[in-house]
């Protein structure tokens, strides 16, 4: 087969203007073997009311976040984050930033970052050794949602009667939230090192959203009353008894309270 000219042209610059396109850079964490370090392994978050979002502190060890940069990306629209498996949204700055704490079980792990668009992609893998002092958590339970400018909460209720969630962070038995985040798509992470035998309820609330007033009526209403929520519990994470369940819950309306799964551990 013979290609014309212009065709042949046609591919060629397509194909260098793949090649060249901005990518996605990942800074931290970083490929291959590292030895565990549990200094500046934070894992709740700073929070200022009334707008919480993820933040990173600033003593945070690069083995325990996930920063980089997306070149060129969409505005308002977050990429797509998964960590060993579970998929969340991942928010950017207008600059194509992202920086975010992450507490790595010991094993191996993945982290692959999405662009906004689905096109460019970037993934590590690497060996956590441990041994650090830090203790991996046998359950996580991550909270996120598909749209900006909502606040959706989290509820972990433990089988001795404790209860998990913004108002108490964390618990005598070892359960803790990261942060509450109260400006879109999350997530919130609740986790435990030691997880009690029992029952568990996990429930989520659409506490709040951006609001709009009809200028006409005055009404006020949600921008955007419907927003999906993704729930995943984790169980014995980085081990070979390792179990995710995931769960798409459809939220509403502000003050709806959703039991999103009752389950048993061990």
């Amino acid at each position: 087969m013979t290609l014309r000219p212009y065709l042949f042209l046609s591919l060629l610059a397509a194909g260098l203007a793949q090649a060249t396109e901005p990518g996605i850079r990942l800074d931290a964490p970083l490929g291959g073997w590292r030895p565990g370090n549990g200094e500046g392994a934070n894992f709740r978050q700073r929070v200022n009311y009334p707008a919480a979002s993820v933040n990173t502190p600033a003593d945070q060890a690069l083995s325990a976040r996930i920063r980089g940069e997306i070149a060129n990306a969409p505005k308002g629209r977050p990429a797509t984050l998964v960590v060993n498996g579970v998929s969340m949204p991942l928010k950017i700055g207008e600059d194509g930033g992202f920086d975010r704490p992450y507490a790595f079980p010991a094993g191996s792990n993945s982290v692959e970052v999405i662009s906004p668009d689905g096109q460019r992609h970037e993934r590590v893998q690497f060996y956590h050794g441990g041994g650090g002092g830090e203790v991996p958590a046998k359950l996580r339970v991550l909270l996120s949602w598909d749209s900006d400018n909502t606040d959706l909460d989290l509820h972990l209720l433990t089988p001795d009667g404790g209860h998990v969630w913004y108002g108490n962070r964390s618990l005598p038995n070892g359960a803790a939230q990261d942060v509450d985040v109260t400006t879109g798509y999350g997530p919130e992470i609740i986790a435990t090192p030691t997880p009690l035998k029992g029952a568990y309820l996990v429930y989520v609330n659409y506490f709040g959203g951006g609001y709009s007033q009809d200028e006409e009526s005055g009404n006020v209403e949600a921008a955007q009353p419907l927003t999906t929520a993704r729930v995943t519990i984790v169980t014995e994470e980085g081990t070979p008894d390792e179990k995710q369940e995931s769960f798409l819950v459809p939220m509403r309306q502000p003050g709806e309270l959703t039991l999103v799964k009752r389950f048993s551990y061990p």
